[in-house]
Parts: C-alpha cells; sequence; structure tokens
C-alpha cells in the first residue's frame, strides 16, 4: 500500500512537471483564476503536507534517501508556511510564484518530472531487470 501512495505522488509530479514543460503560460493562468476564486490556498496546503510526510515516512528503505528527506521537508515546509505563516508574506511569495517567465516555469516542470522518474526507479517501477 506505501508504494501506492508515493506512485500516486509521483503521478501527481509527473503531470504537473508534464503540463508545465507543454503549456507553462496556461497552467499559471488557470492557477491564477483559482487563486481569485478561492486565495486561502486550504487544499493545497493540506495537500502538500500530507504528501510530505508521506514521502518522509515512506522512503525510509529506499535509495536516494537524501533526496527524498530533502524534497520531503520542502514539502511539509511550504505546506506549514503557507497554512500558518503571515497573510502579507504568504501573498507576496504566491504572488512572486506566479509571476515568473515561462522557462522559469518550464525548469520546475523538468525538476517535477526528474523527481518523478527518480521516485519510480526507487519504488523499483522502473528501470530494474
Amino acid at each position: 500500500m506505501n508504494h501506492y501512495v508515493l506512485a500516486a505522488i509521483t503521478g501527481i509530479w509527473l503531470a504537473d512537471g508534464i503540463s508545465l514543460l507543454i503549456a507553462p503560460r496556461f497552467v499559471i493562468g488557470r492557477v491564477r483564476d483559482a487563486l481569485q476564486i478561492n486565495p486561502s490556498l486550504r487544499f493545497w496546503q493540506l495537500l502538500s503536507t500530507t504528501a510530505g510526510i508521506a514521502l518522509l515516512l515512506g522512503t525510509r528503505e529506499l535509495p536516494y534517501q537524501l533526496l527524498w528527506t530533502l524534497t520531503a521537508m520542502v514539502m511539509i515546509i511550504k505546506g506549514v508556511f503557507l497554512a500558518w505563516g503571515s497573510p502579507a508574506w504568504r501573498s507576496l511569495m504566491v504572488e512572486w510564484c506566479v509571476q515568473r517567465e515561462d522557462v522559469d516555469y518550464r525548469f520546475v516542470g523538468i525538476g517535477l518530472c526528474t523527481l518523478a522518474v527518480l521516485l519510480l526507479h526507487a519504488l523499483g517501477w522502473l528501470g530494474h531487470e
């Protein structure tokens, strides 16, 4: 069951990464629209924190342990910051994130795809004989 939760995280990373590679302006436009409708980000805070905790606990026996620990900590810190950070700091951070150039989002997309492939490899679902 644990591997399926990690595979779900991989699927999210891969879908987000590919969409940012293919159509970054469209994706960020949709994010801006969603933020205008509901600026609280409550669902994303919870998702990021929960996925970070699952990644931290679920990857103890997997290769690339340091990578998963750092990635999980970043996810947890980001989720906690968005949940309990100062509204002024939070809005500055969100505004900075949605005002990047397309190439910046493409680099994020490459990073997410790389994380997804490495996690699939660590789980033994990719590249093992």
